[in-house]
């Protein structure tokens, strides 16, 4: 009874971040980034979605392991550290967390007169709707190197040798910094669960286009957790 009403309260806690996750970061790009004259840019929303990472790895990391990204859940089974068991109720709580997200910021947005979904709503994508218009393998090659390097680093920040407490710190810099690497190539994904829960309210060319938001950053989370098995190989 112990171990099921822990195992639920981890998928509520998986729910919980991913929730901060996208509300968090997609709220700064979509209310924020282009305030009139005095918007916080995407440094800013670069640092938002660091921030919300951080926030909840400290909130609720000790109960779920703070993954509130599929790849990262894949990553980290692939790297020995979580169990295929959970791995479909933690993706499934992600997107549901990410989804409840979506609507809230939707309902907040929608209260601007010219509020207009089609524009973006900080969806992912690549082509005529990457920020800099960059190609479709532009932006594979970049989601699928930058989540490797992703999960390579939150392998590295979260052994028993790395310093204890300062893994949330190294992870939500890391996303910063990717972010400021990648928003202006595809508005930066890596996390399948933010892309998805944005491109449902957008619909059209952002459903088109979600596949590479799954594919690049579930290969990439694969390649990095591969590759920090194979360097730094644990006892």
């Amino acid at each position: 009874m112990y171990n099921k009403v822990l195992t639920m309260k981890q998928y509520i806690a998986e729910c919980f971040g991913t929730f901060w996750l996208v509300l968090g970061g997609c709220g700064s790009a979509v209310l924020a980034a282009g305030y009139p004259d005095f918007g916080i840019g995407f440094v800013g929303v670069s640092l938002a979605f660091g921030l919300s990472v951080l926030t909840m790895a400290y909130a609720v990391g000790p109960i779920s392991g703070g993954h509130f990204n599929p790849a990262v859940s894949i990553g980290l089974w692939v790297g020995g550290r979580f169990p295929v068991r959970k791995l479909a109720p933690y993706m499934i709580a992600q997107l549901l967390g990410g989804i409840i997200a979506a609507s809230v910021l939707m309902a907040i947005a929608s209260g601007k007169p010219d509020f207009d979904v089609s524009s973006g709503f900080a969806a992912n994508g690549y082509g005529a709707h990457s920020p800099g218009g960059y190609s479709v393998w532009a932006a594979l090659v970049c989601e699928l190197v930058l989540t490797a390097f992703f999960l390579f680093i939150i392998l590295g920040a979260t052994t028993k040798q790395a310093a204890k407490d300062f893994a949330p710190i190294a992870i939500g810099l890391t996303l910063t910094l990717i972010h400021l690497i990648s928003i202006p190539v595809t508005n930066t994904s890596v996390n399948p669960a933010r892309s998805t829960a944005v491109a449902l309210y957008v619909g059209d060319w952002a459903i088109e286009q979600l596949w590479l938001f799954w594919f690049a950053p579930l290969v990439g989370a694969l390649l990095g957790a591969f590759m920090f098995r194979v360097i730094a190989k644990e006892d």
